[in-house]
């Protein structure tokens, strides 16, 4: 069963910035998505735009946007700003639900020393080998222990859920193409994927400082993602399998599925809570301040808004 609307972009496929239109400002409309574009339609008539020549889009005004539209603008990395008329006071944009930069700075001087960075890795791990002494494993030895792990994990759920298993296989491009168990899995991953990056950019950590992973603009949220899939997605995977056929829409049950795993909240919590573990924050410490401080360097913090001599 072959998937219709259209293909996502891919990133060496965008235009570059310098290449985009710098903003297009938008109000009293309604914002929607045909194709690779988006359609402006107001009173006069419908513009067709294409997303990925977009740089900025400034919503005015009275403005409606649906939600293709704006995955269809998250595909092509375009930035989304609410504004008052004529773009003269700026609303909202994507922000973090913390204010302050203390995990970022945290999680930015952990990943930058090779030491530090090593034990947080470490950590990762012991948290998946309970039990077990991590602490002198280098990191080819602790990636051959997780995929040994790993492979357990799949040969025990195929036995448990009676799901013939011949390894991870799957297309990117062809969703459609791979065994039941295998798009679930996909599906569920993805699921799992949107869950972990909410909450990283919700505490102000940054998504691509990964300490496992690294060169992509989503390394962390896979670092993070990975503590979970044992005990989530691969046993929800191999269930659909052995109750659902290629004829079935694989990826809305498996996302219902994953959906009714998180709902709860108590994975969030957990999540949190692992997060501030790994970058060495106390879980009762407040994360949202709104405290602002000017840098000396000179070592110490000096309070903002303050009119300072020279020399100072």
């Amino acid at each position: 069963m072959q998937k219709s609307g259209a293909k996502k972009t891919e990133l060496h496929e965008l235009p570059k910035i310098s290449d985009r239109v710098s903003f297009i400002y938008v109000e009293h409309s309604r914002i929607n998505r045909v194709d690779s574009a988006v359609t402006v339609a107001d009173a006069r008539g419908i513009v067709r735009i294409p997303a990925a020549m977009i740089g900025v889009l400034l919503l005015g005004p009275g403005t409606e946007i649906s939600h293709r539209a704006m995955e269809l603008l998250g595909d092509t990395g375009t930035s989304i700003s609410w504004v008052g008329e004529r773009g003269v006071r700026q609303y909202a944009h994507g922000r973090a639900l913390a204010h302050s930069t203390r995990l970022l700075e945290r999680q930015a001087k952990l990943v930058s020393n090779t030491r530090s960075r090593l034990q947080v890795a470490r950590m990762m791990y012991q948290m998946r080998f309970p039990g077990e002494d991590v602490s002198s494993y280098t990191m080819q030895q602790l990636r051959g222990r997780e995929g040994a792990r790993v492979r357990r994990v799949y040969v025990n759920q195929s036995k448990k859920f009676g799901v013939a298993w011949s390894g991870r296989e799957y297309n990117p491009d062809n969703f459609e193409d791979g065994s039941v168990v295998n798009q679930a899995l996909s599906a569920g991953n993805v699921a799992l994927y949107g869950l972990v990056h909410s909450i990283i950019v919700a505490l102000g950590l940054a998504p691509g400082l990964g300490f496992v992973h690294t060169g992509h603009d989503l390394s962390f949220v896979y670092d993070i993602a990975d503590l979970y899939k044992a005990e989530i997605t691969i046993p929800v995977a191999f269930e659909i399998a052995s109750a659902y056929s290629k004829e079935d829409d694989i990826g809305r049950v498996t996302r219902l599925k994953i959906r009714d795993c998180f709902i709860d909240g108590k994975l969030m919590v957990r999540i949190v809570q692992d997060l501030q573990m790994l970058m060495g924050v106390e879980p009762e410490e407040e994360v949202r301040a709104t405290v602002m401080d000017l840098w000396d360097d000179k070592g110490e913090l000096v309070k903002f808004g303050v009119n300072y001599k020279e020399g100072t």
